[in-house]
């Protein structure tokens, strides 16, 4: 079964979190998968990873920019997988009818929104009855990621 991982955003936002996920991501050799709750939200997460360091270079597309077999890091609104990644990323409260068919699916959940935080809740229950192996994640004071529960 699938790996599911639950990030609870606290200390930083999702725009400082994911990148550096994705640059673990890429760095094990794996493609990755993001998935947003709109095509506005794609195109802001796409801006951003251009620009969230200028030391670094996160290569990444978007429908906008086609040939997602090229792309390494694909971002999407949509429920699919054209660039054959192995890890999804589920930001904004999206959801995957296709969870099953990664080795790790991310949920990145924001600490501030408390609907976002019970549904994800609801999704961990979910996850738990298909027979996923679950882990969650709580940042603690200094930002750093904490192992809080397995299910």
């Amino acid at each position: 079964m699938t790996e599911v991982r639950f990030y609870h955003l606290q200390r930083t936002s999702l725009e400082a979190a994911l990148p550096k996920l994705l640059e673990r991501t890429l760095a094990r050799g794996q493609r990755a998968l993001v998935m947003a709750g709109s095509n506005e939200r794609v195109e802001a997460l796409t801006a951003h990873l251009w620009t969230y360091d200028p030391n670094s270079f996160l290569p990444h597309g978007s429908k906008r920019d086609g040939r997602p077999e090229r792309q390494p890091v694909w971002l999407t609104d949509q429920d699919e997988n054209p660039n054959n990644a192995t890890v999804l990323f589920l930001t904004d409260g999206a959801q995957s009818g296709a969870v099953s068919g990664f080795e790790l699916c991310v949920e990145m959940l924001d600490g501030q929104d408390e609907a976002a935080v019970a549904a994800g809740r609801q999704r961990w229950a979910a996850y738990k009855e298909a027979g996923h192996s679950l882990v969650y994640y709580q940042q603690d004071e200094n930002g750093r990621w904490q192992e809080k529960a397995k299910g």
